[in-house]
C-alpha cells in the first residue's frame, strides 16, 4: 500500500490578504489534484502552493484530501490556521506539531536570522530580502536532517535536480536560490559549501510579452472609475513597474517641468521620466476628485497605501471587460511601453535610461520584438513563381 503523504497547512498573510499555505514534498499526482478540485496557486514569493482563504473550503477539502493524505497543521501557527481552516486534523483527531516542511532547526533559524539583519544593515531591498530569506529557508526545509556546516556544492545539485527541476519550477527560482546561498555561504566560516564554486543555471532569453497600441486602448478604455484607469495609464505613460507606480508621492509629480521622478526603484535608483501634458492633465483631474494625503495613489482609508493585490485585480478587471484573452500582467504595460517607443523611433539608449536599466543588453530585448524593423524584411517566398 502506498504510504500517505503529509501536508502541512498553515495560516499566513500575503500581499495583505489571508491564505493558507500548503507545505509538502514534489507529488505531481498531488499538483494534479489540487489544481482541478481547489483554487490553489504557486506562489514564486512564499515558494509554496497557497489556496487565498477566502476561496478556501475546509470541509470539501477535507472530503477530498483526507484519505489519501495526512493534514495537519504547524504548530506555530495552530490558532490561526484552526479559526480558518476548522477539522484540518489528522485522522485520529490530533494535530501534529512540526510537519515535514517545519521551520529549520534553531541553528539555522538564527543564522537566517543573522543573515536578515546584516542584509538590512547593507540596505539591501525589502523584497531582495524577503526572496532571498524565503530561497534559504526552502533549501534547509529540503536539508532538514542535515547539518548547516555539512552542507557541499553537490548538496545543490540533488536540490535542483530533485525539487527545482523535478517540480518544472522555473529559472528564476533556481537562480535566485544560487544566489541567495552565494551570498549566505560567503560570510560563513568553516563550511564545506564553496561559494565561489556556485554555478548559475544557464539563463533562457524569453522575449518580453508586448501588446499592441490598439490593444492597451481597449484595457484603458475598459475603467470605467477614474482612478484604477489613471493608476493603468500612468504605468504605460511612463513605463512604470508596479512598485514604482504605488510608491508615487503628489510632490514627484513635477508639472511645470513635465517630469515625473521615480524614488527608489529597482536596484534603489532614483530617475526622471517626461511626462505629457495629456498624462498632467489626468492626474491634476485625478487629484482633484480624490486629493490624496500621502501616496498618489492611495487605498480604501487617507494615507494607506495601495495594495498590489488590489492593483492587479484592476486589471484583470479591465482584461475581463476589454475581452482581452491573453494572460496580461502589469508588467506587459511597461514592455508595450518601451516596444512602442523603440517602433516611434526613439533610441535605444534613452529608453534605456527612461526604463532604468542598468546594461544596455537588457533594453536591446526590445529589438527582437519590435514590429517596424521586422516588418520591413521581405520574405525570399515572395520571389517566387509560384
Amino acid at each position: 500500500m502506498e504510504e500517505k503523504l503529509d501536508i502541512e497547512l498553515r495560516y499566513e498573510i500575503y500581499q495583505k490578504e489571508p491564505v493558507v499555505q500548503l507545505l509538502f514534498a514534489y507529488n505531481s499526482k498531488l499538483i494534479r489534484q489540487l489544481k482541478t478540485k481547489t483554487a490553489a496557486r504557486w506562489s514564486n514569493n512564499m515558494l509554496c502552493w497557497y489556496i487565498p482563504c477566502s476561496q478556501f473550503q475546509p470541509d470539501k477539502f477535507k472530503r477530498d484530501f483526507s484519505e489519501n493524505y495526512y493534514l495537519h497543521a504547524n504548530s506555530a501557527h495552530a490558532s490561526a490556521i484552526l479559526s480558518h481552516v476548522k477539522s484540518m486534523v489528522t485522522p485520529d483527531g490530533k494535530i501534529r506539531p512540526n510537519g515535514l516542511f517545519s521551520k529549520p532547526n534553531p541553528d539555522k533559524e538564527e543564522k537566517i536570522a543573522q543573515f536578515k539583519s546584516w542584509m538590512v544593515s547593507k540596505r539591501y531591498s525589502e523584497q531582495t530580502i524577503k526572496v532571498y530569506i524565503q530561497c534559504l529557508q526552502l533549501f534547509f526545509r529540503y536539508f532538514k536532517d542535515k547539518p548547516l556546516e555539512s552542507i557541499e556544492n553537490d548538496d545543490l545539485v540533488e536540490f535542483n535536480n530533485k525539487y527545482i527541476l523535478a517540480n518544472g519550477y522555473s529559472y528564476t527560482l533556481q537562480n535566485q536560490v544560487v544566489n541567495a546561498l552565494k551570498l549566505f555561504y560567503s560570510r560563513l566560516e568553516g563550511v564545506r559549501l564553496d561559494p565561489a564554486q556556485l554555478e548559475r543555471p544557464r539563463p533562457s532569453h524569453p522575449l518580453p510579452n508586448v501588446l499592441s497600441k490598439e490593444e492597451v486602448a481597449a484595457i484603458l478604455k475598459a475603467c470605467i472609475n477614474f482612478k484604477h484607469r489613471s493608476m493603468l495609464c500612468l504605468i504605460y505613460a511612463c513605463g512604470l513597474r508596479r512598485g514604482e507606480l504605488l510608491n508615487l508621492k503628489p510632490l514627484d509629480i513635477e508639472s511645470d517641468r513635465g517630469l515625473l521622478i521615480v524614488r527608489h526603484g529597482k536596484g534603489n535608483k532614483d530617475r526622471i521620466v517626461p511626462i505629457s501634458d495629456k498624462t498632467i492633465g489626468m492626474l491634476r483631474e485625478y487629484y482633484r476628485m480624490h486629493k490624496p494625503k500621502t501616496w498618489l495613489f492611495e487605498g480604501q482609508f487617507p494615507g494607506e497605501q495601495y495594495s498590489e493585490r488590489s492593483l492587479q485585480m484592476v486589471l484583470k478587471h479591465a482584461l475581463n471587460l476589454a475581452k482581452i484573452k491573453k494572460p496580461v500582467t502589469l508588467h506587459w504595460l511597461r514592455h508595450s511601453y518601451a516596444t512602442h517607443l523603440l517602433e516611434n523611433g526613439t533610441d535605444l539608449r534613452y529608453i534605456q535610461e527612461l526604463l532604468g536599466h542598468k546594461s544596455s543588453k537588457t533594453t536591446e530585448i526590445y529589438t527582437h520584438v519590435s514590429a517596424r524593423s521586422l516588418q520591413k524584411i521581405k520574405s525570399p517566398f515572395d520571389d517566387l513563381n509560384i
